[in-house]
């Protein structure tokens, strides 16, 4: 049996896709995946998951169309505003991850005016990987630990895993249990390269905007089954 659930990882995949499929624009599919991770967030902290991360924007997203990117930041912007403080009321607290001096400085303010007005929630945590990139985020950490060396802070013989684990961003976040990728995709896209080492991978055909709770709850009772060794017999 699986040992206890505490995180939750997403790659939130297909929402331009399913917008397509219909004849929407694809920044309808963005909208209507907005909407879920509000759903999807609260169902998992009734579920009793502790954490869940939700790859929101990649650092390659910004390679998008100057009209994508823009319509994604827009939304982000409403969201910041007034759909995350919907899980203010529910107790959870949100953290960011990512590149934050890519954004905009206005959008920086409203992530770190909602990380300063839930940093007291204890029910769960959202962590939004926004601007995200896992090898920037490992660059960045052997970054200050080079620069710990030459002040004498640290020997090289003394880094371990757990070093390098506290100069992430996700310091003190425990790994994922669990990596859910939605919309039939089968990759890991730079994505929380270090943390997934021992994480379980679920792969559903089923694209973002149409993700539910129940769909949800189904990988959690496959993950329950599943025995998970750590390179062990």
């Amino acid at each position: 049996m699986a040992n206890p659930l505490e995180h939750i990882a997403i790659i939130m995949d297909g929402n331009g896709r399913w917008a397509l499929k219909r004849g929407l624009p694809r920044t309808m599919g963005h909208k209507k995946g907005a909407e879920v991770v509000i759903d999807i967030a609260k169902a998992a902290k009734n579920m009793g998951i502790k954490y869940l991360t939700i790859y929101a924007f990649s650092t390659e997203n910004w390679k998008r169309s100057k009209e994508e990117v823009d319509t994604l930041m827009g939304l982000l912007r409403d969201y910041l505003s007034r759909d995350f403080k919907e899980l203010d009321k529910e107790n959870i607290r949100i953290l960011f991850i990512g590149e934050r001096d890519m954004l905009a400085p206005d959008i920086i303010e409203k992530m770190e005016k909602l990380e300063a007005q839930t940093q007291n929630n204890t029910a769960a945590t959202l962590v939004v990987a926004l601007s995200y990139g896992s090898r920037a985020e490992i660059t960045h950490a052997v970054r200050q630990i080079g620069k710990k060396i030459k002040s004498g802070d640290i020997l090289p013989e003394n880094i371990d895993e757990k070093t390098i684990s506290d100069m992430l961003y996700t310091k003190d976040i425990p790994d994922p249990d669990i990596l859910i990728r939605t919309s039939g995709e089968q990759r890991l896209s730079n994505y929380l390269l270090w943390q997934l080492a021992y994480t379980e991978l679920f792969f559903t055909s089923t694209p973002w905007p149409d993700f539910t709770a129940e769909e949800l709850k189904k990988i959690i009772e496959t993950y329950e089954l599943r025995e998970r060794r750590y390179g062990q017999v």
